[in-house]
Order: structure tokens, then C-alpha cells, then sequence
């Protein structure tokens, strides 16, 4: 089950007495989190009826008691109780020991006043373990995984649409770009802007640019999408505001050539036929950077990919040993790889 599952369900008021919360997108852990008590605790008893355990300081028992302690001037009480490295397969010593049989038992019959959530923010959970088979079984176990980039543009809309806006695709992919795909961050931004568009209804990609900070590597993105596409001027016009904001020649370099491995590793898995999702999974990238990076690998052979990685190879030894000019070597790259194919002597 997915986070979006639970929110429709808490919408409808199907509410469940034990959740296991797991996954790697924090933000999504904790929106969910959040709804949660929305649902089941009124917000003039939450001070009474709501209490958050840490099983890396806190004792297990504790969070098990709470949950079966009746609730107070309210109809139900939340306990969660979050980082449990017991449920997952890292060897670690804990500075407690944690009596796992008492939330086994609890997870089997659980108090009908209460709704117990774990909150484990770990990528995976150990199947072999006994209480993870009992969740499985017995508790609604919700994953919060990394968004495709259609689930990161439905996220984003459905923010807009929260705030009582609308946004543009164009203006939804930027900011993913921007944020580094953080939906945290995101989340942030899009409150920025509505309230920013003030009576406007609509969120553009020209608001995005205006308002969101661009640090230096979704610069250097931009500059590459420039290059590829042949914008002389917009892409010199990025590589000497970079210089006049200070940025050292050999970190950007660094980061063209990591965009450039990018274009030929995405290139690689789309020729073998991997999907956007499957070539995002072995590259350890969010799937949005990789639609992009297909788009702009279409623009180049194999071949042409490795030479301008290994003239990357070359500038960076030419930088670092002094033998010439760092910020003249940059300038004279960017200016062949934006010359045509057949003439700039990369290729």
C-alpha cells in the first residue's frame, strides 16, 4: 500500500488501529504521519491523546503502555513510536534492549481505542524477522518510496491545488529541478509561490524562476540543456554569471562532466530498452533527471558522449597540474561543443 492509498482511506474514515510506516521519503512519511492525526485526534485534546516515542532513546514498553492507556476527554489516542532498527537488518548496537514481545502481542490485539503507527524511515524492512511477518499480517503496512516523475508532477499539482492554485508542467519540471527533487523542499516552495501569485490562480514557470533560489548545480544543468540545444548566447550568458558569482572552473567542469556520464549511462540503458523507471533504479537518480537526461542523450551518438567525457578527463588533469588557464580551458569547451557536431572537434 502506498502513502497516497492511506490518505484517500483517512479521507473516507477508514481508519486502521496499527500502521507500519516505512520507506526512504521522509516527507511522505511524515505527511502521513500527519494526516493521521488529523483523522483520529481532535485538535483540542491532541496535547492529551498524542505522543511520539523515539525507540532509539525511549523504551519500547512505554509506547505499547501509552497505547493501551484509555484516552483522555477524547474518543481515541495516537501513539507513534518512530525509529525502529529492530525491524530492519542493520547490525547495530542499540543503547536499549527493546522486549519485542510486548508489541507482538499488542499488534495482535490491539487496543480499539487506539491507533499505534511505527514510523520506520528505512529503505527496507527485515522479512525474516517474526514481528515484521506479524505486521505484515496484521498491521497496514505503507510504503513511502521515491515518486516516478509522474507521481512527483501529481504530488506538486495536487499541492497547487491545496493552496488554491494551479500550476504549468513546465513550471512543476523546473521545480523539481530546483529542489533537487526534495518533495520537503517542494512542498515549501509551492507555498511560497501561492502566496506570491496572490489572487492569480495560476502558478508559472516564469514565477518558478523568479522566486526560487538556483544553486549552482541546477545551474549547470541549465547550461548544459542550453548547450545541447544550441543556445549560444542564453548558455554564455549562464557561464560568465557563474564566473561573476566566483564559482571555482574546476567545480563546475566537475559537474558537466557528471552531467555529460549522465547522458551516456541513461543513453546506454535506453538503447538496451530499460524504461525510464527501471534506468532511474540502476543509476540511483529520481526518474525526473533521467526523462530529462534521455531527451538530451537523443542529441548525441554513443561516440560523440565518450569524447566529451574523456576532453572532460583532459581539461581536469590540464586544470589541476596548472598547465593552463582554468577558466580559459572552460570557455573554449563550452564554445566548441557549441559549434555544429561536424565542426566543433569534440566529436
Amino acid at each position: 500500500m502506498t502513502v497516497f492509498d492511506v490518505w484517500k482511506s483517512l479521507k473516507k474514515g477508514d481508519i486502521h488501529p496499527v500502521y507500519c510506516l516505512y520507506g526512504k521519503e521522509t516527507h511522505l512519511l511524515q505527511e502521513t504521519v500527519q494526516r493521521i492525526r488529523q483523522a483520529v485526534v481532535d485538535e483540542e485534546t491532541k496535547d492529551f491523546n498524542f505522543s511520539i516515542f523515539d525507540l532509539e532513546e525511549d523504551a519500547l514498553d512505554l509506547a505499547v503502555e501509552d497505547a493501551e492507556t484509555f484516552p483522555f476527554m477524547g474518543e481515541r489516542r495516537l501513539v507513534v513510536a518512530k525509529n525502529p532498527a529492530f525491524l530492519t537488518a542493520e547490525k547495530k548496537k542499540d543503547k536499549l534492549e527493546h522486549n519485542l514481545g510486548v508489541l507482538e502481542a499488542y499488534i495482535t490485539q490491539p487496543a480499539p481505542y487506539s491507533v499505534f503507527v511505527l514510523l520506520a524511515p528505512y529503505e527496507k524492512l527485515d522479512e525474516r524477522k517474526k514481528l515484521t511477518k506479524l505486521l505484515k499480517k496484521h498491521a497496514h503496512m505503507v510504503e513511502a518510496k521515491e515518486l516516478t516523475a509522474k507521481e512527483t508532477a501529481d504530488f506538486i499539482a495536487g499541492l497547487a491545488k491545496s493552496e488554491g492554485k494551479q500550476i504549468e508542467p513546465e513550471a512543476a519540471e523546473e521545480l523539481v529541478l530546483l529542489c533537487h527533487a526534495s518533495l520537503s523542499a517542494i512542498a515549501q516552495e509551492v507555498k511560497k509561490l501561492s502566496t506570491y501569485t496572490g489572487d492569480r490562480g495560476e502558478i508559472t514557470i516564469e514565477d518558478v524562476r523568479k522566486l526560487v533560489a538556483r544553486g549552482l548545480e541546477q545551474n549547470i544543468f541549465e547550461l548544459i540543456n542550453k548547450v545541447v540545444n544550441r543556445k549560444r548566447t542564453e548558455a554564455l550568458q549562464i557561464f560568465y554569471d557563474l564566473l561573476k558569482q566566483n564559482e571555482e572552473p574546476i567545480k563546475m567542469m566537475a559537474l558537466i562532466a557528471n552531467q555529460f556520464r549522465l547522458l551516456m549511462q541513461t543513453k546506454y540503458f535506453s538503447d538496451q530498452g530499460y524504461g525510464q523507471k527501471q534506468i532511474a533504479s540502476n543509476l540511483k537518480v529520481h526518474p525526473f533527471r533521467v526523462k530529462l537526461a534521455i531527451e538530451q542523450a537523443r542529441l548525441f551518438s554513443e561516440q560523440e558522449l565518450r569524447n566529451i567525457i574523456e576532453q572532460l578527463a583532459v581539461m581536469d588533469y590540464e586544470m589541476k597540474t596548472g598547465k593552463k588557464d582554468k577558466q580559459l580551458l572552460l570557455e573554449l569547451f563550452l564554445l566548441k561543443l557549441l559549434q555544429p557536431h561536424e565542426k566543433n572537434g569534440l566529436l
